[in-house]
């Protein structure tokens, strides 16, 4: 288990705007790195000093901890069942890794079902992952820096009839390799792992798997079942985040001392 992993956050949104089913056009240089990110959920930018950043700055911590050559690594981000904010906490972490000198991050959308990552960071629907991975995009093409100093991001794409046959491609693999070369961190935000098969196939690919639990909602068997199957699917899973935990923001009041 990751110590220091109770980390709580902001209620998911309920409501996500329908995605276009039109087709997706490359991104423009520099869009992203020129759009604010302002939700509140991303307490790393919304609330740097408080406790919630501060919580996801002890997991980051955790998880560098388990990297101590400082390999570049590649860690899949999901969770048993949906709503327990596995992209809030994707992104939250991103934005922690990237506080570290030194790193670069880049934020993967591999929910080919239902992604939110450019939700999240409001950007436009681009060619992402499923584009490069179906030869219709470069790689290149499919990350944008964003506005956060160290923090890039690939979206879903182009949303595929079959997901699967796309992320268990050999492709898949040659992708993740290469992404390992260019950046510190790869973290990948996946489908439920109970009901969708995505986040096992992923994982096992990947060097870790972090798994995000909701406090108060998430049967303890689910996580159970969840974290049993991933790691008999050959995923390393590096522990958990827990979401919507109530804990007392002392940080705010050290802070102004």
């Amino acid at each position: 288990m990751i110590e220091g992993a109770e980390t709580p956050t902001h209620a998911m949104a309920l409501f996500r705007k329908k995605r276009s089913q039109e087709p997706l056009h490359p991104a423009k240089p520099d869009e992203a790195r020129n759009r604010p990110i302002r939700r509140e959920e991303i307490a790393m930018i919304a609330d740097p000093r408080g406790q919630i950043a501060e919580q996801f700055r002890g997991l980051r911590n955790s998880v560098v901890a388990l990297n101590p050559d400082g390999a570049s690594r590649t860690v899949v981000v999901t969770s048993a069942v949906r709503g327990e904010g596995k992209t809030v906490s994707t992104i939250n972490l991103a934005v922690a890794l990237a506080e570290l000198p030194g790193n670069e991050v880049l934020i993967v959308d591999a929910d080919l079902h239902h992604p939110a990552i450019e939700d999240y960071l409001e950007l436009p629907n681009r060619q992402g992952l499923a584009d490069v991975l179906a030869g219709r995009c470069s790689l290149d093409a499919g990350i944008r820096p964003t506005a956060i100093e160290g923090v890039s991001v690939m979206g879903a794409g182009s949303l595929p009839e079959n997901p699967t046959r796309l992320l268990g491609s050999d492709r898949m693999k040659v992708v993740l390799n290469q992404l390992k070369q260019r950046f510190s961190f790869v973290l990948i935000d996946t489908p439920e792992a109970m009901t969708i098969s995505d986040a096992s196939l992923i994982g096992g690919m990947a060097d870790g798997i972090l798994l995000v639990v909701r406090l108060g909602s998430t049967p303890r068997q689910y996580v159970e079942q969840t974290h049993n199957t991933l790691e008999t699917l050959g995923g390393n899973v590096l522990g958990t985040c827990l979401t919507a935990a109530a804990v007392e923001d002392t940080a705010r009041n050290y802070s102004r001392r």
